[in-house]
């Protein structure tokens, strides 16, 4: 299996567009400078966005990230390889939260494509905002399929061709973005929120979890022996925010577990390589001289970046 990720900030990117926070001016500071005068050790992010491919020919995205355009090309493995064909051939959407869903807008030019989401953010994208009929113009333009949560299911394009990944949804406990305004987030609350764990034919596993708010031991058993964990990393503490910008909900309050609280709750996890990523512009592990940087790499985990390419 290959992994893209071509993304690993949280919403809004590093840096973040309207924050002055310490990391924001550092990273900005870095991009007017040659390398030896930089002070500030650590690197620009897009929002989080994988791509995932058994093959290297036909590419499935976890999300649909506002930054997808610019990611895609970057990546000459997404590059279109004639007229109107791209090898990105479907998308596992985990949340319906912008900064997962928006990249869908991008994909609109009559691509046929497969997209994998829970029953109630089919409905809200489909049934409560307008914008995504784009992507039904003309038929078949997207084919929209429901995941049922902790059954295995091929990940198959438009026309049904078999991509070689299987992928397990397992739905958190969490709720939908505040832009949702029906009675689908009061219905459906268990499927706001979701772990996405791909699987190859050989059997190497991915899980990707870039937002979680609590670990029960159903979730725990899943992750287990994964060759690649990849993890809300989202906030280092609690209260970051707040002691940040002087405002703002806590991390829990937010839905994400902070990497501190993490790190300890993890701690026997078995897996082959674990990173975090989703990476608030706030968090302090963005800087790589930073104690919490150093923390995370000596308990045994990688800061995940843009542009890495893994394989399994």
């Amino acid at each position: 299996m290959r992994i893209r990720i071509l993304g690993s900030a949280a919403g809004g990117g590093f840096p973040q567009w309207n924050c002055g926070c310490g990391n924001c001016v550092g990273v900005r500071e870095n991009a007017r400078k040659d390398m030896r005068e930089r002070k500030f050790h650590g690197k620009a992010r897009t929002q989080a966005q994988l791509a995932l491919s058994a093959d290297g020919s036909s590419w499935y995205l976890a999300g649909a990230s506002p930054d997808l355009a610019f990611q895609i090309e970057r990546s000459p493995a997404l590059h279109p390889r004639a007229p109107r064909d791209s090898p990105v051939a479907g998308v596992v959407l985990g949340s319906a939260d912008l900064d997962h869903v928006v990249g869908l807008l991008l994909l609109r030019e009559l691509q046929p494509l497969r997209v994998y989401a829970a029953p109630s953010i089919l409905r809200i994208l489909r049934e409560e905002n307008s914008m995504f009929g784009m992507l039904d113009r003309v038929e078949p333009q997207v084919v929209w399929t429901p995941m049922n949560s902790d059954a295995a299911f091929p990940l198959l394009s438009a026309d049904g061709e078999d991509s070689g990944l299987r992928c397990e949804v397992h739905y958190l406990a969490g709720r939908y973005p505040k832009y949702v305004k029906s009675k689908t987030a009061e219905l459906a609350r268990n499927e706001a929120t979701a772990a996405l764990f791909f699987e190859s034919a050989s059997g190497k596993r991915v899980a990707y979890i870039p937002a979680v708010g609590s670990l029960s031991d159903t979730l725990l058993a899943k992750i287990q022996h994964a060759d690649l964990l990849l993890f809300d990393g989202t906030f280092w503490s609690d209260g970051e925010l707040k002691r940040v910008q002087d405002s703002g909900e806590t991390a829990h309050q937010m839905g994400h577990i902070p990497v501190e609280e993490s790190l300890r709750l993890l701690e026997n996890i078995n897996v082959g390589r674990k990173m975090f990523i989703h990476l608030n512009n706030t968090n302090p592990i963005l800087n790589e001289a930073s104690p919490e940087h150093q923390a995370v790499r000596q308990a045994g985990w990688e800061v995940a970046e843009d542009n890495w390419h893994l394989e399994l």
